[in-house]
């Protein structure tokens, strides 16, 4: 499944793509970690506060993007030089709440970052029990888990087609919603704006959010970069 555009082809992979695979956790590892595009620095506050190398973050993407991509819902954006410019990683697991450490040694912080998701997605299952009667199922919603663009022209029109992509493909198979854990204002506008999500409101009228003012390990991201982690929801 190809679409040509501008300058790029976006492509969702398959699992015998080994080296797009690589490609696509390399463009996600850097630009989590942070790198400089057009000369502003394009970073997650909670990965440039804690002490997460490339290295263990690649490998972690690698392993995720490996694990969930027979579902068909990691997409990329190539260009001319089939280099991967831009990936948008998905997957259409209920929200997994493992409620302990998992990663160790140099990569121990990344316990940090799961437990803020798993916070959120912890009290967004609950909540969609309460108003369905019923628990969340795998296949239900597609769930966007990790968004990077390192390319340096038409870099809104790569998240745009990235999105449209998986989001015209889960409406085609049928899911109800497509759900994401938004960590900065950056990534809730640019998923308000390219793909229509908004923020989720809990039964009761509030946000589902994880506050980092209130996060010992994180209170230290200023609330001009990020305040918390949001869940935001798109029904299809």
């Amino acid at each position: 499944m190809q679409q040509v555009q501008t300058l790029y082809t976006y492509e969702i992979l398959s699992k015998g793509q080994t080296a797009l695979i690589e490609k696509a956790a390399d463009c996600l590892a850097s630009s989590f970690i942070g790198l400089n595009i057009a000369g502003k620095l394009v970073q997650e506050p909670m990965v440039g506060l804690l002490n997460i190398d490339y290295e263990d973050f690649y490998q972690f993407t690698k392993e995720y993007i490996e694990s969930t991509v027979e579902q068909g819902y990691c997409a990329v954006a190539l260009d001319s030089n089939q280099q991967v410019v831009g990936v948008l990683a998905g997957d259409i697991n209920a929200p997994e709440i493992i409620g302990e450490d998992v990663f160790e040694g140099s990569f121990s912080d990344m316990n940090v970052i799961l437990h803020v998701l798993e916070d959120v997605d912890k009290r967004f299952l609950a909540d969609y029990k309460e108003r369905n009667g019923r628990e969340l199922k795998d296949g239900e919603i597609l769930h966007l888990f990790m968004l990077g663009v390192t390319a340096e022209q038409e870099r809104h029109d790569v998240i745009k087609q990235l999105g449209s992509t998986l989001i015209t493909k889960a409406s085609s198979q049928g899911l109800k919603a497509v759900l994401a854990e938004a960590t900065n204002p950056k990534s809730i506008r640019v998923m308000e704006k390219y793909y229509e999500m908004e923020k989720y409101k809990d039964v009761e009228g509030n946000y589902i959010v994880h506050k980092y003012q209130e996060n010992s390990r994180l209170k230290d991201i200023p609330t001009t970069i990020a305040d918390g982690t949001y869940i935001i929801i798109k029904e299809i």
